[in-house]
């Protein structure tokens, strides 16, 4: 399956990453099952959380198939082959840095990098982005985010993160998102999980109509 089949596989199952910044390589698997208990199929591991290559591959060996597991914050392209080797498949950038993009593009990996203007997003999808993520959200608004979706591709999934919460979900999706990054809403570190699987529950329900 090639990296854009991967992600759209796992957007049409559920349209949410959870970003598990601050997580540890012990309790990773723990976390990602609770994670993957309440519905959601893509998670990230920030690199500025604890060791978080060995929580990467906590995560790839627990979950296997059933998720894509992959690195959230890579600024280094060298990153990008230490994030493959530890069983990850996904790459999320704040930013829009082509050398990172193409990096991900070659090792096969799914590239979801941060953009902000639609002059980045172009620059992005020039260098082989597979899907976008609009970040900060709470930066931005709604209306925003329509503005720019009419002259973005309209098969390129758009991803909205900052600040997303269960309430103002619907807002972004009539605006034209495709999905949401979840943060410190679904995981702080040292929650249990239950407690996590609970707030990622609240955000896969309040994505029903």
């Amino acid at each position: 399956m090639s990296a854009i089949e991967t992600l759209t596989r796992r957007l049409g199952e559920c349209p949410l990453i959870a970003i598990i910044r601050g997580v540890t390589p012990d309790e990773a698997a723990a976390v990602g099952e609770a994670i993957h208990g309440a519905g959601i199929r893509i998670i990230e591991v920030p690199l500025n959380s604890p060791d978080p290559f060995a929580s990467i591959g906590n995560l790839a060996k627990a979950l296997g198939d059933r998720a894509l597991v992959g690195a959230g914050t890579v600024l280094h392209p060298g990153d990008v082959d230490r994030v493959r080797d530890a069983g990850g498949r996904l790459i999320v950038s704040p930013n829009t840095y082509a050398p990172v993009i193409a990096a991900t593009v070659a090792a096969g990996l799914v590239s979801m990098p941060g953009y902000f203007t639609p002059s980045e997003a172009f620059e992005a999808l020039r260098a082989g982005a597979h899907g976008l993520k609009l970040f900060p959200a709470e930066g931005a608004s709604p209306s925003v985010l329509k503005a720019q979706r009419a002259v973005l591709p309209k098969d390129m999934p758009v991803l909205a993160v900052g600040g997303i919460t269960p309430a103002n979900m619907r807002t972004w999706l009539d605006a034209g998102a495709d999905g949401f990054g979840l943060g410190s809403g679904l995981y702080r570190p040292g929650q249990p999980p239950h407690q996590i699987g609970a707030q990622a529950q609240a955000y896969v329900e309040a994505l029903m109509p």
